[in-house]
């Protein structure tokens, strides 16, 4: 068979995994579906021992090769699109597409862009906080009992990204900002926003999102990322120069002497 070499531009990330031998069997599935490689962050127990029992030999290579990050922001940090995993729906966690539907898309972004599958903890999935750095979520479809184990999750997307594989894309996308370059910009577009008054600073992140999940939809290059920052230190700059004319327009003329 085969394989199209795009899967290797797939990762699957672990945020704060508890069980090494979720990890283990998470890379034996890596490797079955023929994907990029595995980033752990931050896990309870690393130990190595363990994962190496459940990956078996064949995906040995993947846990020695694992990257582990101490914190989430920094481990997506070079990847220009990111898929985040949630058995939680309601809120601010939708749209929600179904690993089928999500996989069937990915592919236009895989030829210029590295994709991150993101999963979270065993027992408490990806927070609020973290499903902020997403473009998309996913949810796999259940008929009950909706916990499913971590590398059975892991198992069911990497399968239907190895099945979208043999699809041919319907566009290429272009490259995109990695994920740095874009919470940089988040970072100045909040801080302004907070200044003019047009989210309330008491819970900015919240009042984020939409704007977050607008970006998302449109897919930012870094020449784009680029020109709203500098459109955002103009809007700094001249909020600053109007307030030092306000200032001096009420200062008293002195008086001459």
């Amino acid at each position: 068979m085969t394989v199209n070499p795009l899967l290797k531009k797939f990762f699957i990330v672990l945020n704060r995994p508890r069980i090494p031998e979720n990890i283990g069997a998470s890379a034996r599935a890596i490797c079955n579906m023929g994907l990029g490689g595995l980033v752990v962050v931050a896990p309870e127990n690393p130990d190595l021992e363990k994962m190496l029992k459940m990956a078996t030999h064949k995906a040995a290579h993947l846990i020695k090769g694992m990257k582990i990050y101490s914190d989430l922001k920094e481990a997506l940090a070079n990847f220009g699109y990111i898929i985040g995993t949630t058995a939680r729906t309601g809120g601010i966690r939708k749209p929600i597409l179904t690993p089928r539907e999500v996989a069937a898309g990915l592919f236009q972004f895989a030829a210029q862009n590295q994709i991150a599958i993101v999963f979270g903890s065993e027992d408490r999935g990806l927070t609020n906080q973290e499903i902020r750095f997403c473009h998309q979520l996913v949810k796999i479809p259940v008929a009950e009992f909706s916990s499913l184990n971590l590398a059975q999750a892991v198992m069911v997307i990497s399968y239907e990204i190895f099945l979208a594989s043999f699809q041919p894309p319907q566009r290429v996308s272009p490259r995109l900002a990695t994920s740095q370059e874009l919470e940089l910009m988040y970072e100045k577009i909040k801080e302004i926003l907070i200044k003019i008054s047009f989210i309330q600073p008491e819970n900015p992140d919240h009042w984020m999102m939409n704007i977050r999940r607008f970006f998302s939809r449109i897919g930012l290059r870094s020449n784009e990322v680029n020109l709203i920052m500098g459109i955002c230190r103009q809007i700094e700059w001249f909020g600053k120069a109007r307030f030092k004319d306000q200032n001096e327009s009420l200062t008293p003329e002195k008086e001459n002497k």
